[in-house]
């Protein structure tokens, strides 16, 4: 039997083809803002306790727990929105959708909340010591996150919601999912080092 016909005898199964180029980019821009997050929390744990000023962490912040599992959850709704609009299901789709977004929100006005207690009432801002520094740069990095993340599901929603977001473009939106997913992840690091290790 010669090479050729061996070749054409492979089960196409086997076929190798082409990654999604949206989801190589999707990993290489997580791989590159993974460093970034890497640099931030390594600061806030070096400089953990140095502060020659108050307020310390154990003062001022509170264990924001319904944000946490806001935006966990979240990460079960975007799944579910992915599954939805992989199977066609564009109802579905655009409610779990909606369901990522408005965890999203809440998490964010719960940040907005917290802020606003540690800057007007705690007198804790980016300027007061090495802990409000570090502070607001890692959890406001992680918050810019989040808020680039919704406004992308919030524009697919509208496009969904005008019948524009066809299942067909379940990729596009896989790609938009796995930055929800990391954007999640991340918050589980802050949250430990934050609230948990740094108070």
């Amino acid at each position: 039997m010669s090479t050729a016909s061996r070749v054409m005898d492979l089960p196409e199964e086997r076929a190798w083809k082409l990654p999604s180029r949206g989801r190589v980019g999707m990993l290489s821009l997580i791989i590159g803002e993974s460093a970034l997050f890497t640099i931030f929390v390594v600061a806030y744990i070096f400089y953990i306790g140095k502060s020659l000023t108050g307020p310390t962490p154990a003062q001022v912040l509170e264990v924001p727990i319904l944000g946490t599992i806001c935006l966990l959850s979240s990460s079960f709704t975007i799944w579910r929105s992915e599954h939805a609009i992989e199977h066609g299901r564009m109802r579905a789709f655009a409610g779990w959708l909606a369901a990522t977004i408005l965890l999203g929100l809440i998490f964010m006005a719960g940040t907005a909340i917290e802020w606003h207690k540690l800057i007007v009432h705690d007198g804790l801002t980016i300027r007061t010591n090495l802990f409000g520094t570090t502070f607001y740069s890692l959890v406001g990095l992680h918050a810019t996150h989040v808020v680039l993340g919704l406004s992308m599901l919030s524009v697919v929603l509208v496009l969904a919601l005008l019948d524009r977001f066809p299942a067909s473009q379940s990729e596009r939106f896989a790609v938009i999912a796995l930055y929800w997913h990391f954007v999640d992840v991340v918050w589980v690091v802050v949250f430990t080092v934050v609230y948990v290790i740094g108070r």
